[in-house]
């Protein structure tokens, strides 16, 4: 199962899924809290200047709710395929 999390409210998100297409499910983290735990909030660089926010990142997790890899920091382009195809061998 896919599941997506982001700090959008849920009208934002059903309206953002729905023209992208998404076959899976959005959950709504706003205070973070999600995010904190699994270390996808903190400190970053953009454009020179320190920020704190989202860290892109994806976890793939077992049915019994183990992360069995992280991915942090990603950038988006191209990073689901690549997933993919490193699950194929799992």
């Amino acid at each position: 199962m896919i599941v997506g999390i982001s700090r959008d409210k849920p009208e934002a998100q059903k309206k953002w899924a729905e023209a992208q297409n998404l076959p899976f499910r959005l959950l709504s983290d706003p205070e973070g809290e999600t995010h904190r735990k699994y270390g996808a909030w903190g400190e970053k660089t953009m454009y020179g200047k320190k920020t704190e926010g989202v860290i892109r990142s994806t976890f793939v997790i077992s049915e019994d709710g183990i992360v069995l890899k992280a991915y942090t920091n990603v950038k988006a382009k191209g990073h689901a395929a690549r997933v993919l195809e490193e699950l194929k061998g799992v």
